[in-house]
């Protein structure tokens, strides 16, 4: 059958997704000029009403000759009101080799914050693997975390970070996050994203990096030794360890804080528990992490922040902590101001090691810490 015949119609009594038509059209030039889109798609600049009559042809074409297949998204609700069929956005399947296919997607503003994209992103993979597809495959430009949302809700595992692999809406290449689904994988997120909590005491508060605290990042004085250079974020690094510290969470894998001044909210340094590999809530024994910038120093500050993290990782699940039994740290052994802060906060140190290798790549002696849940 021709399109738009030729378009299944998926819906799962939320979200239905359909052919698209020429009374998408101003919504969808509303979309594609919407600084959102143009910030994070490729759509052409300039997006006219001409544009997207031209789209829909080649829609069209894609469906006719076993190409790509895109759908529009409407919102079952609207039924029976003037907002009915209204056009919420797209989603397309784009073949690859045999067996797998590449997913894209984009909402209309209206659209947005409602949960939508993730059901058809579900509607759509399930749609493939039913005529026998294997695999489905999501690329997004680094920082994306909008387009990771309805991936991760749909069971996407992410794989990995890829060099230079997307082109971004200004024409040049970008880096790219990719995340991929099996048949055989289960339609849910496979791990929690975590928002920290905010949490205060002794003048100190522990709550989530903001895009403002730019402005508190400083050039380091650690010894290259103490810490990896990527660990703390320079006025020149800012922007890109705010994006990872912010994945970092999204893949369930740490809980990163601000440390704040309790009565200015200004940014002093971080604190962070985190696992080298899978998720936090996989296991019971996390890593303690901190750092402050070099004029937040000599306050107190970073020992009231641990206690503060500390309490929160042993606090049970229930009650809105992480749970864990067991806090581990290591630390070069000359890092004198990092080991009373974790004396302070009750670890014992139960190792020491005469020539570890440094986060810099140099030869030094390495303490190993532990705090037992009480």
């Amino acid at each position: 059958m021709p399109f738009p015949d030729s378009v299944p119609t998926l819906t799962d009594g939320v979200v239905r997704l359909r052919a698209h038509s020429e009374h998408d059209v101003d919504r969808i030039v509303e979309q594609c000029t919407d600084p959102e889109s143009l910030r994070w798609t490729t759509v052409p600049r300039g997006y006219t009403a001409e544009m997207g009559r031209e789209w829909i042809g080649e829609i069209a074409k894609g469906w006719d000759t076993g190409g790509d297949q895109l759908w529009a998204i409407e919102d079952v609700a609207d039924d029976g009101t003037d907002r009915a069929h209204r056009f919420l956005g797209t989603i397309d399947l784009r073949p690859k080799e045999a067996g797998r296919m590449e997913i894209g997607y984009g909402l209309h503003p209206d659209g947005r914050g409602r949960g939508l994209m993730a059901r058809a992103l579900k509607l759509v993979c399930q749609y493939w693997f039913d005529a026998g597809g294997q695999r489905v495959d999501w690329y997004a430009e680094v920082g994306n975390f909008a387009s990771w949302g309805p991936a991760r809700s749909a069971g996407f595992e992410f794989i990995a970070t890829l060099p230079k692999h997307v082109a971004h809406g200004e024409g040049q290449l970008v880096d790219a996050w990719f995340g991929s689904l099996g048949r055989d994988d289960a339609m849910e997120p496979r791990t929690e994203w975590i928002a920290p909590p905010v949490l205060e005491a002794d003048g100190i508060r522990l709550r989530p990096w903001r895009d403002a605290d730019r402005d508190r990042a400083e050039a380091h004085d650690h010894p290259a030794h103490h810490l990896p250079a990527r660990a703390i974020p320079t006025p020149d690094t800012w922007d890109d360890w705010l994006v990872r510290r912010r994945l970092f969470m999204a893949r369930g894998s740490s809980v990163n804080w601000c440390i704040a001044d309790a009565e200015s909210d200004r940014a002093l340094g971080e604190m962070l528990v985190f696992v080298h590999a899978g998720a936090l809530a996989d296991g019971d024994t996390a890593e303690l992490g901190y750092f402050l910038f070099p004029s937040a120093r000599g306050r107190g500050a970073a020992k009231a922040a641990a206690r503060l993290a500390a309490h929160h990782a042993f606090t049970a699940k229930d009650d809105g902590g992480l749970g864990l039994r067991r806090l581990v740290a290591e630390t070069a052994a000359d890092n004198a101001a990092s080991n009373a802060v974790l004396e302070s906060t009750g670890f014992t140190r139960w190792g020491h090691e005469k020539a570890a290798t440094a986060p810099d790549g140099s030869v030094t002696a390495a303490d190993h810490w532990e705090l037992i849940r009480s």
